[in-house]
C-alpha cells in the first residue's frame, strides 16, 4: 500500500478516537452544545480521510505524485486546526470564529487539491496497467 495510503488511514483512525471520545464526553455531561465539532472531526478526519487513503490504495500511481503528500498536508492541518478551533468556539470562546474560518479555508484548499488529484491526467504507469 502507498505510504500516503496509511499516512490517510492512520491519520483518520486517530480523528476517530477524538470523534467518539468528544461523542462520549456530550453524553456524560449531557452537554450537546459540541456537536458539531463531533460532526466534523467524525466526517471532514474520520470518514472523509479514510475515503481519501482509500482512493490512494487503490490509485498507487496518483499516491506517489507529489502533489498527493501536499494535499495530505494541508487538508490535515486544516481539520486538525478546526476540529478543536470549532469545539472551543460552540462551547462559550466566540473569538475563536475567525480561526474556524481559516481552518475551513485550508480544508477546502485540501478538497480542491485532491479534485486535482483525481481529474489530473493519468501517469504512464497507471494507463500501461489499465491496458493490461
Amino acid at each position: 500500500m502507498p505510504r500516503i495510503a496509511t499516512l490517510y488511514f492512520r491519520t483518520a483512525i486517530i480523528f476517530l478516537i477524538i470523534g467518539i471520545a468528544m461523542g462520549l464526553n456530550m453524553a456524560i455531561s449531557q452537554d450537546h452544545s459540541a456537536i458539531g465539532a463531533h460532526a466534523h472531526a467524525n466526517l471532514l478526519g474520520w470518514v472523509t480521510m479514510a475515503i481519501f487513503g482509500g482512493y490512494h490504495a487503490l490509485n498507487p500511481a496518483k499516491a506517489l505524485r507529489r502533489i498527493a503528500m501536499i494535499q495530505y498536508l494541508i487538508y490535515t492541518a486544516g481539520v486538525a486546526l478546526m476540529v478543536p478551533a470549532l469545539y472551543l468556539m460552540l462551547t462559550g470562546y466566540p473569538e475563536m470564529e475567525p480561526v474556524v474560518a481559516i481552518a475551513s479555508l485550508i480544508t477546502f484548499a485540501g478538497v480542491l487539491l485532491f479534485a486535482v488529484i483525481i481529474f489530473g491526467g493519468e501517469t504512464s504507469a497507471s494507463r500501461a496497467t489499465a491496458l493490461q
